[in-house]
């Protein structure tokens, strides 16, 4: 399922090689967890010369491209087609009737230019090779009864408002002794079978945990937008995101991003900053910069309105899987944190780890920019209350506390202790 009619200037661009069986075993398998979450004939990759499919660019949707609505007419008149969905107002899902999308993309850019129609991407949690979350969960260390970051005990972030836009969220989590800091969470219900956790089950219930444990009278709301194998279509990511600006919340924090074509903005997003997001002034999006160890662009993290979120380790060096580079605005720790997730038993998918069972009681031990995101939307949220500023005032203010913080190699580093200097 290749397709590499003719691959953009750019690509390989956006990530580093793939350097042994293992990482691409691991690639393949997480492909195919999205694969059979959206639906094995919906989904195809784009893996230029290669027919490896752990070698891959991106995902997206095998029928269907992306439109600005006011070049609809135009495109069509190069490829023709239908129209399958009006998304948010702006951009339009167009389902090609002769080609294969590439093919349909090839034409358009030849006689429209690049950018005039994009794939459908997909939108997903774990993309590729060393992943976002870059590890599967972990029973935490004997020691390691408690959150890290740690809990604070304060009225830190009363009257924000977190939205954070994940896999959903495990109800039962504020309810467990484990996890108390939890309570007040609300969300989209997340389903699983104790007995066989599946893959990305409670990502968006740890996201938010971090979220409490450093502004713990924020409101936080999981919006659970990537429950199908932690994945989703850009075009559906889009409509869902829409209705997450229902409540006008202070802060939106996505653990999830993609490669792209050419590594061009993803369309649907970039209309939906310009016609929803950028209305709301002072409200910001926080997205993970993503775990592939590569400088290229991730998206939606490396648009110039989006906070995005590099991973630190226990040393405040940048993590070895991290992206990184000119778009990353700000690193925060990333390796090893631990919170909530669910009750039952995880069987490992990924190699080296294959088959090997890990038992969870409601924590659990987790790497990622997924997690480094949150941490820094929770500091957000602490200095809003404290300081009276809005979201996007208070982000403004830490990103000049991050940059004097800076490291070389490494660059504009964010800590829950830097708050206490």
């Amino acid at each position: 399922m290749t397709s590499s009619e003719r691959p953009g200037p750019t690509r390989r661009s956006a990530k580093p090689p793939l350097e042994d069986d293992q990482l691409r075993e691991r690639t393949a398998s997480q492909i195919e967890i999205v694969r059979q979450g959206l639906g094995p004939d919906n989904v195809r990759w784009d893996s230029g010369d290669s027919e490896d499919p752990s070698d891959f660019d991106y995902l997206y949707r095998s029928d269907a491209l992306l439109v600005r609505d006011e070049d609809l007419d135009r495109v069509a008149a190069v490829v023709p087609g239908e129209v399958r969905d009006s998304l948010v107002g702006g951009v339009t899902l167009f389902a090609p009737t002769e080609d294969e999308p590439l093919a349909a993309l090839n034409r358009i850019d030849d006689d429209l230019g690049r950018g005039v129609a994009t794939p459908d991407h997909v939108v997903y949690v774990a993309p590729r090779g060393t992943l976002c979350p870059a590890t599967e969960p972990e029973e935490p260390d004997g020691d390691l009864v408690f959150p890290k970051p740690a809990a604070a005990d304060s009225s830190d972030g009363r009257d924000v408002l977190v939205a954070v836009v994940d896999t959903g969220w495990l109800p039962e989590a504020a309810e467990n002794p484990a996890t108390p800091w939890l309570k007040g969470v609300t969300g989209d219900e997340e389903t699983y079978d104790e007995a066989n956790i599946r893959e990305y089950v409670g990502h968006g219930t740890f996201v938010a945990g971090i979220v409490k444990c450093l502004a713990p009278a924020a409101s936080v709301r999981v919006e659970g937008f990537l429950p199908h194998g932690g994945a989703v279509f850009e075009s559906e990511l889009i409509k869902q995101m829409t209705e997450a600006l229902r409540d006008a919340p202070d802060i939106i924090s996505v653990s999830a991003g993609t490669t792209t074509r050419n590594n061009q903005e993803l369309l649907a997003f970039q209309v939906f900053y310009e016609q929803r997001l950028s209305r709301l002034k002072g409200t910001v999006l926080l997205a993970a910069a993503g775990n592939d160890g590569g400088r290229g662009p991730f998206w939606p993290a490396a648009f110039p309105w989006a906070v995005s979120v590099g991973a630190l380790d226990a040393d405040g060096e940048r993590a070895a899987w991290s992206n990184f580079g000119s778009w990353v605005d700000v690193y925060a720790p990333g390796v090893d944190l631990v919170n909530a997730y669910a009750t039952g038993t995880y069987v490992a998918t990924e190699p080296p780890d294959v088959g090997d069972e890990r038992h969870f009681q409601g924590l659990a031990r987790w790497s990622g920019t997924s997690f480094s995101t949150p941490v820094v939307s929770g500091l957000i949220a602490a200095r809003m209350s404290n300081t009276g500023e809005n979201a996007r005032q208070a982000a403004d203010a830490l990103m000049a506390l991050a940059r004097q913080h800076s490291k070389p190699g490494v660059g504009a580093r964010l800590t829950p202790g830097m708050m206490m200097l």
